[in-house]
């Protein structure tokens, strides 16, 4: 039977290469996003993808979006994100509430949606963090309590869906994306982004693609409930000086 693995945020960097890698894989991909012409040029890429277009802050549209999975799904990605930053004194509660809808309500309603499914293809489940969550930086207060409640969300899941169902996440450091282009458009900005990690440069969409290809893949049949840091060493290595 052919692999179906869904990617929530198809379009986005990550999302992309990872659409790519499971389809060199040989898996049937259902591709979910918001901009449906992006999500229509990379469908054209990757014949015999089905799409759908939807916003994630939407629950009932993502769960009849999902339902085009079918019965069986062997691989779940929500490669979906903001960047809100802010000093707390100008955060409104709007934002804080629109990050964790995006950040961390969605992916529970995606999982949520395609529990049988999952269970069905025994499937692996990859959600997304971010290195602020456990680094504290100035100004992340409404994405680092958003993703923070990813990881929280990734070991409840993890223990509630084993042992038919892995649930892992990612952790990045700033990623070369349409997302972060305000902030490395400026290419002394980026350079200087790019220096506070002992690996000295920005994160492609690439490096946590392959690492979600991995614990989506059979090859990772024994890793559940982790939250994997693909940041430079960002997180816990000091750079010299």
């Amino acid at each position: 039977m052919t692999a179906t693995t869904v990617v929530i945020g198809a379009t986005g960097a990550v999302g992309s290469a990872l659409a790519r890698r499971r389809a060199a894989r040989g898996d049937r991909l259902v591709l979910v996003a918001r901009d449906a012409a992006r999500l229509a040029a990379l469908a054209q890429d990757l014949p015999g993808s089905v799409v759908a277009a939807v916003d994630a802050m939407d629950p009932a549209a993502l769960r009849t979006a999902l339902a085009v999975a079918g019965p069986s799904v062997t691989g779940l990605a929500c490669c979906i994100g903001s960047i809100t930053l802010k000093p707390l004194k100008r955060t409104t509660e709007a934002e804080f509430l629109d990050a964790f809808r995006l950040n961390a309500l969605a992916p529970a309603i995606a999982v949520q949606a395609l529990q049988d499914a999952l269970v069905a293809g025994r499937g692996s489940v990859v959600l997304f963090s971010t290195v602020a969550a456990r680094a504290g930086f100035a100004n992340h207060a409404a994405i680092a309590a958003a993703k923070g409640a990813v990881e929280g969300l990734t070991v409840a899941l993890a223990a509630e869906l084993a042992p038919a169902v892995r649930v892992n996440c990612i952790a990045p450091s700033l990623t070369r994306s349409a997302m972060a282009a305000p902030l490395i458009g400026n290419v002394q900005m980026a350079e200087a982004m790019a220096k506070q990690h002992p690996i000295p440069r920005l994160g492609e969409g690439d490096d946590s693609a392959a690492l979600a290809d991995f614990l989506l893949s059979a090859d990772a049949g024994w890793i559940t409930g982790q939250v994997f840091a693909v940041d430079g060493g960002r997180s816990s290595v000091r750079s010299r000086g």
